[in-house]
């Protein structure tokens, strides 16, 4: 079957899968992280094809639905390609970006790849800017996690158990996660857009505090 096919009945199979998924984990975010693994693929000695399929599947299972079990979304996307008679060592490596390009595995990560650094970067930009503000209060609605608590402080030094974990008001996810992401990037194009997306949620977080204090 041609590269274009299978990317088209991805999509498909993608689509259909998410479409019931809260909205900041459902088909739109994926779309927003494949057009975005596109873009910066364009300056990266990549192999495209594997670049879109991995970002096309990243989340086809994200553990925070599925009771914390990390091994759902490799094996749906292997069972899945399976069907697609793909050679195993294309599939070895979609299942090898699923399972190491969360934040919270940055850790633990033994797996490298230029297709990973793409769609790993691309996957946390969504979670910047305008559209990670959107993402991160729709999620924190969805978890019913109060919107700020000034008495509840950040933390930063989580271990991963805790971070899977968190309860937490919504603003603290900003200083937790969302603001770590810029020095993060594994290529000049993520760093890039980056640090714009970074520039803007400093900016909307100071109207947040001016306006959580009577101030504007």
């Amino acid at each position: 079957m041609e590269q274009q096919k299978i990317i088209n009945k991805t999509i498909d199979f993608v689509k259909e899968t998410l479409q019931d998924t809260e909205s900041g984990h459902d088909w739109w975010h994926t779309y927003r992280v494949w057009k975005l693994s596109k873009h910066i693929a364009k300056t990266e000695n990549a192999d495209n094809f594997i670049v879109e399929l991995g970002a096309l599947l990243h989340d086809i299972a994200d553990s925070k639905f599925h009771d914390k079990n990390e091994n759902i979304g490799p094996k749906k996307a292997e069972e899945f390609l399976k069907t697609l008679n793909l050679d195993s060592n294309i599939i070895e490596q979609i299942k090898n970006i699923i399972s190491n390009i969360s934040f919270r595995t940055r850790n633990e990560t033994t797996f490298k790849s230029v297709e990973l650094d793409i769609i790993q970067d691309a996957d946390r930009l969504d979670a910047l800017g305008a559209i990670g503000i959107a993402r991160a209060f729709n999620f924190g609605g969805h978890k019913n996690n109060t919107i700020y608590n000034p008495y509840i402080k950040p933390n930063t030094n989580m271990t991963k158990e805790e971070y899977k974990m968190r309860d937490k008001p919504t603003i603290n996810h900003f200083y937790e996660k969302l603001l770590l992401l810029k020095d993060l990037m594994n290529t000049k194009g993520g760093q890039k857009i980056a640090e714009q997306r970074h520039a803007f949620m400093e900016q909307y977080l100071t109207e947040f505090y001016n306006e959580w204090e009577g101030k504007s």
